[in-house]
């Protein structure tokens, strides 16, 4: 979940204005959280308190944390649906799925508890196929990376669930990827490939970037399965940069105190710590 903060602050200068090279600062001036952090914190408080069966619940949290922190980039539909009286999905298969999904591959204790909490924290918007399957493979690849699975097992899983991934390379995505459509089955590939050519948790990071497009939320994808897979190269001063770019406590919605609780699980329940 850290990993998805990181991803997405660092790639938020870079939404819209891509930089194509790994040399480049992590975090400057303008580096802020978006849409992808503030319902990655949702998602985490949703498996922090328990919710994950109670659809109601798991609907009033994303809702009271996209109207504590409105303006922070959400797509045309889900902002709707956030603002709206209305409770049901709308067949989304965006990319919002994926990139907040990630608590669920740290809370959820076997592989199967790891699909039903993806799934529920899911289909409550994003019902469509493809959004459901983006955010249980972006789970599933951070449960996987916790729990000791090389990047040989994780490669042949998302493989068989985004075959198009062998086809990758990084060259040719550095120099001709751009912002296309925000949905999992333009995002997923791509992230989940820049995971697995990297060699650290930063290399990561700085991969996804460098490649372009919607690089905040490729990043908060490819960053949250990084964290689990290089599970001690995460140093504190990445910490502080995120922790002092947070939102700022505002009704009901505490993202230190979600932040705090998650690393306190980490380090006592969450893999290989």
């Amino acid at each position: 979940m850290l990993g998805a903060l990181i991803g997405d602050i660092v790639g938020s200068i870079y939404e819209f204005n891509n930089i194509k090279t790994k040399d480049f600062p992590l975090f400057s001036e303008g580096s802020r959280y978006t849409d992808d952090s503030v319902m990655t914190l949702a998602v985490a408080e949703i498996c922090q308190n328990g919710y994950i069966n109670d659809k109601e619940k798991i609907i009033d949290t994303l809702k009271k944390w996209g109207h504590a922190y409105p303006n922070a980039g959400y797509g045309a539909k889900f902002i709707h649906w956030l603002f709206s009286n209305n409770r049901l999905p709308y067949n989304s298969c965006g990319n919002g799925s994926a990139m907040r999904v990630s608590a669920c591959g740290w809370y959820g204790k076997t592989e199967k508890e790891v699909i039903d909490y993806a799934t529920k924290v899911t289909e409550v918007t994003h019902n469509h196929p493809e959004g459901i399957k983006g955010a249980i493979v972006t789970a599933l690849c951070i449960f996987y990376a916790r729990t000791g699975k090389s990047k040989e097992f994780i490669r042949d899983y998302v493989e068989r669930e985004y075959p198009e991934i062998k086809k990758l390379d990084y060259e040719d995505l550095r120099c001709t990827y751009v912002h296309g459509p925000e949905i999992c089955q333009v995002t997923l590939p791509q992230a989940l490939y820049c995971f697995l050519i990297s060699n650290s948790f930063e290399d990561c990071i700085r991969t996804t970037i460098s490649i372009g497009g919607d690089c905040d939320t490729t990043a908060a994808i490819s960053g949250a399965i990084a964290e689990a897979y290089y599970y001690k190269d995460i140093n504190n001063v990445l910490l502080y940069q995120v922790q002092k770019r947070m939102p700022q406590p505002k009704d009901g919605c505490d993202a230190y105190e979600v932040l705090d609780k998650f690393l306190c699980y980490k380090n006592l329940e969450g893999g290989r710590w």
